[in-house]
């Protein structure tokens, strides 16, 4: 009776590798980032002359604010709200809009113009209604001079040709985008969050597999091949856009019937969370030439200092500004020649605009340079909400300057309901994800 005997060897070798192999430990970080000197210190410059032959061709994005069409317009599939003020806890989501010409945009935006910032509260699917809103915001945005832009999305996906088209719009009219606590940006509603300058995100960001709607394939080789085109475009984009182009391939393993959230880590890996690198790179390149290299080097040597001083995963948004606009001034900023550049920037104008509108505030505003700095008001502030402790550290000035802020939590009195995982949506679109 000893012809079983070799069947259980196998099963003996696996018991005994198993036990020999080092335990998991489920508290280590899958992501270590350190911190360098400076990027040129880093060891990745390039100073190389390019000729135009040694320029490889790249994929160029598909929908600027060029040539807007004005054509008469509806929201099927969502709705929006206009605001001039972040917070919105007590401000709540603003008026709602419900014409989309340029004359009647002109009119909900203009309360905006004075104080330079305004925010849209999107809630719904991303369709070519999005894309033309964004379009249409940004023309006016720039007609009016509001140079401070905030996309507060909600969203659970859509058409894929769509939110690529989007996020090169927000790409190109600098947009920071939220995703709230309690909001989710699923399925294609990712791509439109890699074309923002910053992402705040306290809500659920998830992917799945990109829904070939129209497709005519009856075997899985011919839907592969439209599949890979598809995925082609997606992949030049976020290539265009700063994020990782693996975001594409993790999409592919996930069944269209399920969402993928993912983690902190990850968002922060894949390039979906703080502020762009490639924005930052561009502005980097502006800030050298307008406001000085001893500026980069100090702005680079306060933001290495704020995530050393003020970054501590137990703290709320409030409290790390409160912590980043003391710091500041260690470093020299608000800088005397490009405050507008400085870290923590948007904090000033908030400052002003807090204590213009008598609003209390719990923030100690340090003032922009060259104007007093005015008191807020003595009204009893309630207390902050607690927000995801991975909230990002001050995003660079650079990309302040022409883009939204990063905003704090606003005050709440109840703590925030975070969601279930939200079901997959099936996608009616060409492509969808």
């Amino acid at each position: 009776m000893s012809f079983w005997r070799p069947a259980l060897l196998p099963l003996i070798v696996c018991a005994a590798l198993a036990a020999c192999r080092p335990a998991t430990d489920p508290a280590a970080s899958p992501v270590e980032t350190v911190e360098v000197a400076s990027p040129e210190e880093g060891g990745a410059v390039s100073t190389a002359p390019l000729a135009d032959e040694d320029m490889p061709e790249v994929a160029l994005p598909e929908a600027g604010i060029e040539g807007v069409d004005w054509s008469p317009m509806t929201l099927s599939d969502g709705t929006a709200s206009l605001s001039c003020e972040l917070d919105y806890a007590n401000a709540g989501d603003g008026d709602a809009l419900g014409e989309f010409d340029r004359e009647a945009l002109r009119t909900a935006m203009s309360a905006c113009a004075e104080r330079g910032v305004f925010r849209l509260r999107y809630r719904g699917r991303v369709t070519q209604e999005f894309t033309q809103l964004m379009q249409r915001l940004a023309v006016v945005a720039d007609d009016l001079a509001i140079n401070k832009r905030v996309l507060d999305i909600d969203s659970s996906g859509g058409m894929v040709e769509e939110a690529l088209r989007a996020g090169d719009v927000i790409a190109e009219s600098r947009w920071t985008i939220w995703v709230r606590d309690g909001a989710v940006c699923h399925s294609s509603c990712v791509f439109v969050l890699a074309g923002g300058d910053t992402r705040l995100i306290g809500g659920r960001v998830g992917i799945h597999r990109i829904i070939r709607m129209s497709s005519s394939a009856s075997t899985r080789a011919e839907l592969n091949r439209e599949l890979r085109a598809v995925y082609g475009r997606v992949r030049d984009y976020l290539e265009r856009n700063g994020a990782a182009v693996a975001v594409a391939d993790l999409m592919m393993a996930v069944p269209n019937r399920s969402l993928r959230i993912l983690t902190p880590d990850e968002l922060k890996l894949y390039g979906l969370d703080g502020v762009n690198p490639a924005q930052d790179d561009l502005d980097r390149l502006r800030l050298m030439r307008t406001c000085g290299q001893d500026f980069v080097n100090r702005r680079d040597a306060y933001v290495r200092a704020f995530d050393t001083t003020c970054n501590a995963p137990d703290r709320d948004v409030e409290q790390l500004a409160a912590c980043g606009l003391e710091l500041r001034g260690k470093f020299g900023f608000p800088d005397e020649q490009c405050p507008a550049e400085s870290p923590l920037s948007e904090f000033d104008l908030v400052g002003q605009m807090t204590a213009a509108a008598d609003v209390a505030s719990r923030l100690r505003i340090l003032g922009v340079p060259g104007v007093e700095p005015q008191p807020a008001a003595d009204a009893p502030a309630a207390d902050a909400a607690p927000v995801r402790r991975r909230a990002p550290g001050p995003r660079a000035p650079a990309a302040e300057a022409a883009n939204g802020p990063a905003p704090a939590a606003p005050p709440s009195d109840e703590s925030p309901v975070r969601p279930e995982p939200a079901a997959a949506e099936s996608a009616e679109t060409g492509e969808e994800g």
